[in-house]
């Protein structure tokens, strides 16, 4: 009855060595209010100078979103009052920003994929951070001046699902970009998420409510479905007019409620105008042409696991989300494996047995060694079930891969005499069900596999088995 309509604005933190518009360090996790200066506590007389290295890492941003890069763009003052931004208005860009309309692309399961229109992304200071302690509060402005490259997306999303994607899909490319760490739990990958509802065929854009500073993946898709139910239980009881406002919202992560934070101004009410303190930026042919070139991305690098590992395009897209699980996959292939045991070997046994928080960065576990482990059941050594010991037992207590299969005595039996041997005893020990298997019983197979592997401990090496039984049993 309801399409949902979803549009995100991200905040991402550029990682350059000083701030925006002065050279004070942006370094994360100082004593409060200890990387400042005149300019960016906002003292009368203080005039910024833009960073060179922002504008740099806006548009390697914009090349990767195949958007329009303004080679003349315009800072200007968007005016609002708060205790963390101390000259009363934050340097933005609104008419002309550095990055205009471009694309990226969700993954789904099942192969297919959506394009996600981008509006815009515009280079803007931080502000700093309110820190409050029952009735009193307190100002860090560390922060404060800290570049951000603010993506704003098309409300091109109809569900959480797809918000989430995105958000991942946008996470990965700044990472592999190198223009940002992304990292959501020290702030410097943050998201105010616009929600909407109407009527399934119609395409006006109803009241939108934002949902402000959010980030963690899991809280944003808990919002937003939040937010959709309490809007089409508005308009099934026929109040929306009354109760759903153009408001800017906080979620309640204890509650899981979003609540209201404050009205949502619109732009008229920033009372936006240049910065008279900032020239135009001006970006030069040979600047765009030297700032375009960026590294290899993620779709780029699913399309070539592909073709060159011989992979499925969705288990390529899952390897190609991280910047680190790429890079984890490329050193384990160069040891020689089949593209298809290092997937299944990093995404299913390695990452399935990592533990809440646990990363495959600090899991203990190289690249070499996971790899080692598959090249062990390739080559016969061990037999899968196996290598999950060996993989259990690396992460409890680290080693050598082939030390360990010795110490617990793993390694495969492929000797064909000794195999025949056990054979011939599970073999003079059933004739019965010799006698079913050639009445044509074929399943009675299994049940020799069975007790060969039983026999030996599971130490026989299963093809060697299944050949060698084929014979004797013809």
């Amino acid at each position: 009855m309801f399409e949902v309509v979803i549009g995100l604005e991200v905040h991402a933190q550029l990682n350059t060595n000083t701030k925006l518009f002065c050279g004070c360090a942006t370094s994360f996790g100082e004593a409060p209010n200890t990387n400042i200066c005149p300019t960016c506590i906002g003292l009368p007389g203080a005039l910024p100078v833009l960073n060179k290295e922002a504008v740099h890492k806006a548009i390697m941003f914009g090349k990767a979103v195949n958007a329009k890069i303004n080679q003349t763009s315009i800072f200007n003052r968007k005016n609002y009052f708060y205790p963390d931004l101390p000259s009363g208005y934050q340097i933005s860009q609104f008419e002309i920003p550095i990055v205009g309309e471009g694309e990226l692309y969700i993954d789904f399961e099942d192969g297919s994929t959506k394009k996600i229109g981008i509006t815009r992304a515009h280079l803007e200071n931080d502000a700093g951070k309110n820190i409050h302690h029952g009735s009193v509060s307190h100002v860090d402005l560390n922060r404060a001046g800290t570049p951000l490259l603010e993506i704003v997306s098309e409300p091109d999303m109809r569900n959480a699902d797809e918000a989430v994607r995105y958000l991942k899909k946008l996470h990965s490319i700044v990472r592999y970009l190198g223009i940002s760490d992304a990292n959501m739990q020290e702030g410097s990958f943050r998201c105010d998420v616009n929600v909407s509802i109407r009527p399934k065929g119609d395409t006006k854009l109803y009241t939108r409510c934002e949902i402000k500073n959010m980030n963690s993946f899991r809280f944003i898709a808990r919002a937003i479905e939040y937010e959709v139910n309490r809007q089409i239980e508005a308009w099934e009881d026929g109040v929306y007019d009354k109760v759903i406002v153009q408001e800017t919202r906080l979620f309640d992560v204890n509650t899981g409620e979003t609540r209201s934070m404050r009205g949502k101004e619109d732009s008229a009410d920033y009372r936006y105008f240049p910065d008279p303190d900032l020239r135009p930026v001006i970006v030069s042919d040979e600047m765009l042409e030297q700032y375009s070139k960026i590294p290899e991305l993620p779709d780029e690098k699913k399309n070539r696991y592909v073709s060159e590992f011989g992979i499925k395009e969705y288990d390529a897209a899952v390897l190609t989300s991280s910047l680190e699980m790429a890079l984890f996959f490329e050193e384990m292939m160069k040891e020689g494996i089949s593209g298809k045991n290092g997937v299944t070997w990093l995404t299913v046994e390695l990452q399935g047995r990592l533990k809440e928080g646990a990363t495959i960065e600090n899991s203990g576990i190289s690249a070499k060694k996971l790899a080692l482990i598959v090249k062990r059941i390739e080559d016969s050594t061990i037999s899968g079930k196996a290598a999950k010991e060996v993989l259990d037992e690396l992460l409890a207590n680290d080693g050598e891969i082939d030390e360990i299969i010795e110490k617990l005595g793993l390694k495969q039996v492929s000797d064909d005499g000794a195999i025949i041997a056990i054979i011939d005893e599970v073999l003079s020990a059933n004739p019965e069900k010799i006698a079913e298997y050639k009445s044509g019983k074929d399943k009675m197979f299994g049940f020799f596999v069975g007790q060969v592997m039983k026999l030996s401990k599971g130490s026989a090496n299963p093809n060697k088995v299944n050949d060698l039984l084929k014979e004797k049993l013809s």
